[in-house]
């Protein structure tokens, strides 16, 4: 199992640490509750370092991009960020990610840890405009700091003003380093993302400076358990769970970065015949204000028939009631409509609703 350059700073905070994605990682620190209302009202700082970044690069980096994601890169100017993904032949999702563009002739692309070396083998099996593909994850730390007051505490160690509008980037000095910022996230909050490069002793140097600036604002740092239920605050996608190779983007409710005018992309066909001909099933939201916890697997109903499965469920620290997600046949997926969750073979009433489910 690889471990992260903050490896030795999560064990002397205590942190109980799990096998993901080929890493051990912090699932949390003191309790997934704490630290999630911490994000909701103050800041916490994620380390997301086992993310993948590959770089794209050569004159034809934009036409690769453009071929391989869903998105219209074509609309990025140097500095901007966009939510995209990639699709196999049949329309089935091989990831979601970030693309960034750094130049014309340079992108990066920010993937998941569990799919690094699929999407890895996938972007050069399909490289046919040969650009060089570059992995260069292991170099790179990665820091999310997210929340109402992220802003504050980055801005005391930064050489210049976090000026940054949505799905933007900069390059710029934090705690004396180098690094790429960025103003994405995860959680539905503002917050920011610090790429940078260096040893175990840089990387401690940037988590303490943090740390030091953020104290007056009482920040904390989270473990992978509350960045789970942020995400899912937020209606956000988790690949795993929510998004696979099973399903298409469409159903999976990213009609929304599935550009089909676009001349041509992976699976371009495939999906424009999905949407002529209808979708079968849709990714929706529930909530229920019943005491329950539905999990990942657990099946949908409608007056005792299954009509869908859940995806990703917890009990929100915020509304303190039953959220989920779950694809369900499309007769059912319209707001208002009653499905329940199957718990333990009882049936537990539940409401499809609008995302998020925390309004901010």
């Amino acid at each position: 199992m690889k471990k992260t350059k903050f490896y030795s700073i999560h064990e002397k905070l205590g942190a109980k640490i799990v096998d993901f994605a080929g890493f051990k990682m912090p699932v949390q620190y003191s309790s997934i509750i704490a630290e999630h209302k911490a994000v909701r009202t103050s800041v916490g700082v994620f380390d997301v370092s086992h993310m993948g970044e590959i770089f794209i690069r050569g004159s034809k980096a934009l036409d690769f991009v453009q071929h391989i994601t869903v998105n219209d890169a074509s609309l990025l100017t140097d500095g901007r960020v966009q939510y995209s993904a990639m699709c196999y032949n049949d329309g089935g999702i091989v990831d979601d990610l970030l693309v960034y563009r750094i130049n014309a002739n340079e992108f990066m692309l920010v993937v998941n840890a569990s799919n690094k070396d699929k999407d890895y083998a996938w972007m050069k099996e399909n490289n046919i405009f040969d650009v060089d593909i570059v992995d260069e994850s292991d170099d790179y730390s990665l820091l999310a700091v997210q929340g109402p007051k992220s802003k504050n505490a980055i801005e005391k160690i930064c050489n210049k003003p976090l000026n940054l509008e949505y799905y933007h980037f900069f390059f710029a000095t934090v705690a004396g380093v180098d690094m790429l910022v960025s103003r994405t996230g995860y959680t539905g909050e503002l917050g920011f993302e610090l790429y940078f490069k260096g040893d175990e002793a840089i990387a401690e140097k940037v988590w303490n400076s943090l740390f030091d600036a953020e104290k007056e604002f009482d920040i904390q740092p989270v473990g992978l358990g509350a960045r789970d239920s942020l995400r899912l605050e937020m209606g956000y996608c988790l690949y795993g769970n929510d998004i696979d190779q099973t399903t298409n983007p469409l159903e999976a409710g990213l009609g929304w970065i599935t550009k089909l005018k676009k001349t041509s992309f992976i699976a371009k066909d495939v999906l424009v015949k999905v949407k002529e001909e209808g979708l079968k099933r849709k990714l929706v939201p529930m909530v229920s204000d019943e005491k329950a916890f539905p999990r990942h697997g657990y099946d949908l109903s409608v007056n005792g028939t299954n009509v869908g499965h859940i995806t990703s469920g917890t009990v929100s620290p915020v509304l303190e009631k039953a959220i989920a997600l779950g694809y369900v046949k499309t007769e059912f997926a319209r707001e208002g409509n009653q499905i329940n969750f199957l718990i333990r073979g009882k049936e537990v009433p539940a409401v499809v609703t609008k995302l998020p489910f925390v309004k901010n």
